[in-house]
């Protein structure tokens, strides 16, 4: 039986290799890896080929552009100064009887702000009378020798030496009568002196000294501060660059200065441009200006800063959109325009004059069209957007009211 059963089966074949099983494992790993590989690659195929491409929109908000007139405005900083300020100081020293004003009342010319006790004035003044009376006196005693001599003369009962020395006596006595007279002036004004009154209608400011205090005319300080408050100055600066525009439309007419808080968030007072000063800040290279307001409601206080814009002209029928819709770039100013299917392109602009949030653009972008005024980082041309409308976007504004802080020439970066 082992020899039926040893000639029914082949012989073993020689033994594999340690080497080549090796060889064979790896490369069926190969396979087997390289398989799943583009079993997968052809599964994203088909789902991709059976969903097709979608692409997703970008949100951004846009505005219009817009056919209006815009006003061409200049801003500068500059500071409420009073047409008139007045320090009252006394004039003769004494004692501080009262004080007639109350702090930050409104005064009016002449009104009486502090009395200087006036006994010591009176005084002199009477002496200044008497004195003057007796001189009057002896001038109408020295007129009337005059007479009786001049009688006289003629019957030679007067020498002429003596008419002369009459004639002269009258002559000093009418020169020391004018004295006394200007003497009894002086005690009389210097009476008056002890009256201090409002040389201005204005406002009173701190009570520099107390009533009781002796007072000199050379203190250096005075008794109070009266500032005229309307009508009001602001000063204020601007680039010599505008003087040109600021001179032509001057010569035209009054140009119109609307004052506002320092941040540009209310509008306190408008009034007109007074005057253009003489020269230009060579440091600085700006020209100062003055406006006149009325200040019927106390808007405007002395020394505080301010907004002023200065309405030069006002551009009609302009082109404009949101300044926020002009961007910067290397080759110039763009805006991305949105098209009828939804998608954005880039257009080069020129741009005008920027006031309050919108530009004017003289080449680019026509009335009508709708630009991106935000989420421009995230397009590029042909993305496609889902657009928001900015709220005011396409509504400018006419020239009186908001904040000026844009209303500047070619602002945008």
């Amino acid at each position: 039986m082992n020899d039926v059963a040893s000639h029914g089966a082949p012989p073993p074949g020689p033994p594999l290799s340690r080497t080549k099983a090796i060889r064979i494992g790896a490369l069926a790993l190969a396979l087997l890896v390289l398989g799943s590989y583009f079993f997968a690659a052809h599964n994203r195929a088909r789902a991709a080929g059976a969903k097709g491409p979608k692409v997703r929109s970008i949100p951004v908000l846009v505005g219009k552009a817009t056919t209006q007139d815009l006003p061409v405005q200049l801003n500068g900083i500059g500071t409420v100064q009073p047409l008139s300020v007045v320090e009252v100081k006394v004039r003769v020293d004494g004692q501080l009887d009262k004080i007639a004003f109350t702090e930050g009342q409104e005064v009016r010319v002449g009104e009486l702000l502090a009395q200087i006790d006036p006994r010591p004035f009176e005084a002199q003044l009477a002496q200044a009378e008497a004195t003057r009376a007796k001189d009057e006196a002896q001038l109408a005693n020295a007129r009337s020798d005059v007479t009786r001599y001049s009688t006289l003369l003629d019957t030679g009962g007067v020498a002429i030496q003596t008419m002369d020395a009459a004639k002269a006596q009258v002559a000093a006595m009418e020169a020391t009568v004018r004295a006394d007279q200007a003497a009894v002036d002086t005690a009389k004004l210097q009476l008056q002196f002890t009256r201090l009154v409002s040389p201005i209608d204005g406002r009173v400011g701190l009570r520099l000294v107390n009533a009781g205090s002796i007072v000199h005319a050379t203190d250096a300080t005075g008794i109070v501060t009266v500032t005229q408050m309307h009508p009001i100055s602001v000063i204020f600066s601007l680039p010599q660059d505008e003087l040109p525009d600021i001179l032509a439309s001057s010569s035209k007419g009054k140009l119109k200065v609307i004052a506002y808080t320092r941040d540009g968030s209310r509008n306190l007072a408008e009034g007109d441009l007074s005057v253009v000063d003489s020269q230009v800040d060579s440091t600085t290279g700006q020209v100062r200006l003055r406006a006149i307001f009325a200040n019927a409601n106390r808007t405007l206080w002395p020394g505080s800063l301010v907004s002023a814009r200065l309405l030069v002209r006002t551009d009609r029928a302009v082109t404009v959109v949101p300044t926020r819709a002009v961007m910067r770039g290397q080759s110039g100013q763009y805006t991305y325009v949105v098209k009828a299917d939804k998608t954005v392109e880039m257009r080069a602009v020129t741009t005008g004059q920027s006031v309050d949030g919108f530009t004017a653009v003289l080449s680019g972008v026509t009335a009508g069209e709708t630009v991106v005024v935000d989420g421009q980082t995230r397009i590029a041309p042909g993305t496609p957007i889902e657009a928001k409308e900015l709220p005011g976007a396409g509504v400018p504004p006419d020239g009186t009211t908001g904040p000026p802080h844009l209303a500047r020439r070619n602002n945008v970066s």
